[in-house]
């Protein structure tokens, strides 16, 4: 009877062991980790790597195992979307700015000094039209007549009218027309190239340094893409300069055809007018104001190689910009009225009173 009772006491004590036992050896065959306090502490932000991790039982760890701990997963910021055009554009330096406020909508170096090619010639446009009757004739020098394309092949010592030397400037980027407008009103282009410099400062474009009509390489001579939104914004105002820029094709007196080099004309909505340019120093260049709806942007490029598709990404992005700038204002004033709303119930009440008063 002893032996019995010793028997089943010892078999109790062997199942109970089991029952402790198997589920810690179950664990670690599976590698399950829910009900593991682990030994170590990692930080949240560890790269991958493999961590021990020990089953404790009783205050004592009994199991070791290893398991990958995975890296969080980055937060997404607002600042990702001009990350992102940095990345589409090959401009070296850029800028998007609000036609109408000025406001930098979007920036990439832009004080970063260049050679600013044949953009330079909208100051050559600007001045040339304030300074000249439409009618009054210029004579074209041996200078003006030898410069190299883009031209509109001038003859030396024949005489042109204003009007169709200014269009061939704006639109075709005619050098040789630049060289006979800036002889015409400063008596050389040397000279000339000073009062580029000096307007250009007049306009708030305090980086632009001229050294010729036509914005050909040469040393000394710079911008930056600031600079060309400043003074393409203010030209925009001249109404006259507006309306020869906004063109895409204009036929001189003398019957030639001058088709503008600006391309976004008729590539890119809501296109107004521009300035395109290109040397081997400068690569390619461009100002140009676009508008949608109540909007207007400026968009400006330097050292770009991919032109028209910088261009149409900064449209893209500036009109955008736009639109989150109206939404943030009409929602902070949504919240400053809720959070005021005696501003807009209690003044009628008060209107009322002083009218039941005075009719009284």
């Amino acid at each position: 009877m002893k032996t019995k009772y010793y028997f089943f006491r010892m078999l109790i004590i062997s199942s109970l062991a089991a029952l402790l036992v198997f589920p810690v050896g179950l664990c670690f065959a599976k590698g399950w980790s829910a009900p593991l306090d682990t030994c170590h502490k990692h930080s949240s932000g560890e790269k991958q790597k493999k961590n021990t991790v020990s089953i404790v039982s009783g205050g004592r760890c009994l199991v070791q195992s290893k398991f990958t701990k995975r890296r969080p997963k980055p937060s997404r910021t607002v600042s990702s979307s001009a990350s992102t055009i940095n990345k589409k554009i090959s401009s070296r330096s850029a800028i998007v700015m609000d036609a109408h406020t000025g406001r930098v909508l979007y920036s990439q170096a832009p004080d970063r000094p260049a050679q600013p090619a044949s953009t330079i010639k909208i100051l050559t446009g600007l001045i040339s039209i304030r300074a000249l009757r439409d009618q009054e004739k210029v004579k074209v020098s041996k200078k003006a007549a030898g410069m190299p394309r883009s031209k509109i092949y001038l003859e030396r010592g024949k005489s042109y009218i204003a009007d169709d030397l200014i269009n061939a400037v704006l639109l075709a980027s005619a050098n040789d027309a630049s060289v006979a407008l800036a002889e015409k009103i400063a008596g050389s282009e040397k000279a000339f190239a000073k009062i580029m410099t000096y307007k250009a400062k007049e306009l708030g474009a305090n980086s632009t340094i001229c050294k010729t009509a036509s914005g050909l390489t040469s040393r000394g001579q710079q911008s930056t893409v600031r600079d060309l939104a400043v003074i393409f914004r203010k030209a925009m105002d001249d109404e006259e300069f507006a309306r020869r820029i906004g063109k895409t094709k204009v036929r001189t007196r003398y019957g030639k055809l001058l088709r503008n080099h600006n391309k976004a004309m008729w590539r890119i909505k809501g296109a107004e007018g521009g300035k395109t340019g290109y040397t081997r120093a400068a690569r390619q260049t461009y100002v140009g104001q676009f508008s949608r709806g109540e909007d207007a942007i400026v968009v400006a490029i330097m050292g770009s190689e991919t032109m028209w598709d910088d261009i149409r990404h900064l449209v893209k992005h500036g009109f955008a910009r736009k639109r989150q700038i109206r939404l943030a204002s009409l929602a902070s004033a949504s919240q400053g009225s809720k959070s005021n709303p005696a501003s807009s119930s209690f003044q009628p009440s008060v209107l009322d009173s002083s009218k039941k008063k005075a009719k009284l």
